[in-house]
């Protein structure tokens, strides 16, 4: 039996590669209510049963609208994130940097998020399930601990429902 994302065209951001068959737009409002473990959660972004196109990304890169895909397909993740958010942006890039070398993670990509003080750091894994993702994340994001307050949060994450395993797409490649 065939894959089903293999149905749907891979896209390439920068040099991420996603197939979703439906992404996320950012809405200035609450979209969804979801209720998780107890816990409730209000979604902004909006899901989009559609497969993720050239021109939505275009219009995403150039700020039109904010894009965010699911990290979670088939119960597996391709890519493990870490999110970074604070005024020490050049400290984290280069920790990250330093720390991928000592722990030989060489699958990596350092990207701008919505602006100058967010990173995302995309560490490129082969189907990893999500107790998978959730114990090497747990890892990194000790080490990290160690060196930095946390300022940063990590997906995919088996705490957070699926709605909100979702990733905003970069918007400039920072590890050229």
């Amino acid at each position: 039996m065939k894959n089903q994302s293999t149905r749907f065209k891979k896209i390439k951001v920068f040099n991420l590669e996603f197939s979703p068959d439906h992404y996320y737009i950012k809405r200035s409002t609450i979209v969804e209510k979801i209720v998780f473990n107890n816990r409730t959660f209000y979604a902004k972004f909006e899901h989009i049963n559609e497969a993720l196109t050239p021109l939505i990304l275009e219009q995403h890169l150039h700020r039109e609208y904010t894009i965010a895909v699911p990290l979670i397909e088939n119960n597996t993740t391709n890519y493990l994130v870490i999110e970074y958010k604070g005024e020490e942006h050049q400290r984290f890039y280069h920790l990250v940097k330093h720390l991928f070398k000592t722990l030989d993670i060489t699958e990596y990509h350092i990207y701008e998020g919505k602006d100058v003080e967010r990173l995302q750091v995309f560490v490129e894994v082969n189907s990893l399930t999500l107790e998978d993702a959730d114990t090497r994340l747990q890892e990194i994001s000790d080490v990290l601990k160690e060196k930095m307050v946390k300022k940063w949060k990590m997906l995919p994450s088996s705490s957070l429902p699926k709605e909100y395993n979702i990733v905003t797409l970069p918007y400039k490649r920072l590890d050229e």
